[in-house]
């Protein structure tokens, strides 16, 4: 979803005088179709592709017929109940169906082609994009892609100040705010040791609980 979020605009959208997010409603139905309704027998790799003019995805399916479907005229099939039952549980699925109905309304927005369903042993959706739309997710990306870097560089700095007297892995984290111990070590603490920015105290044992780590060269970040 977040895959998602990041290359599709959003465009605006009201419902009952409220902001709709189109783009994420879409996101989330595909997401949760391709978790529901895969055949999981089938070892066909599951796929959720943006292009510029469409959105397309694959996925293993347990046909109930072959073809398009007829979005006017169609009766949803319950493919893994158990599945769709605990989707409901946790707010990530609605009432049989409701899916395709989701999809049809706010695929609007991005084009005036209707969504394509086709029923196989591979089940393909295809939400088309107009131009216009395609155009702003390629700004969009790459504004998001401008914010992160700029948000790693000054994390970086932020913790080499810091750690300019040693600081333990749990003071660094606290210092910047991360609740996941895991995500802090993989994705922040482990890339600045293994860059030579940051110098464990303690190198020969690197889960040692007493490890506090020193900021080695802090001109190597900029």
């Amino acid at each position: 979803m977040q895959f998602g979020q990041k290359h599709l605009s959003d465009p605006f959208y009201t419902e009952k005088s409220q902001r709709i997010s189109a783009r994420d409603h879409i996101v989330r139905e595909l997401a949760s179709n391709m978790l529901i309704h895969r055949e999981y027998r089938n070892a066909f790799p599951a796929k959720f592709i943006i292009e510029r003019n469409r959105i397309y995805v694959e996925n293993s399916n347990k046909p109930h017929g072959f073809g398009a479907i007829d979005l006017q005229n169609f009766t949803p099939y319950p493919k893994n109940p158990t599945i769709e039952r605990i989707f409901k549980e946790i707010g990530h699925a609605d009432e049989l169906g409701s899916g395709t109905r989701n999809l049809n309304k706010y695929g609007k927005l991005y084009s005036d082609q209707p969504i394509e369903l086709i029923e196989g042993d591979i089940f393909k959706t295809i939400v088309h994009v107009a131009d216009q739309a395609s155009d702003q997710f390629t700004d969009q990306a790459a504004v998001q892609d401008t914010m992160q870097v700029t948000m790693q560089a000054e994390q970086r700095e932020r913790i080499l100040e810091f750690c300019k007297t040693p600081k333990t892995r749990k003071e660094i984290q606290k210092y910047l705010g991360f609740k996941s111990r895991d995500y802090f070590r993989k994705e922040i603490l482990n890339p600045l040791v293994n860059e030579g920015l940051l110098t464990p105290t303690i190198p020969d044992k690197p889960k040692s609980p007493n490890q506090k780590y020193n900021a080695t060269n802090p001109e190597k970040s900029q």
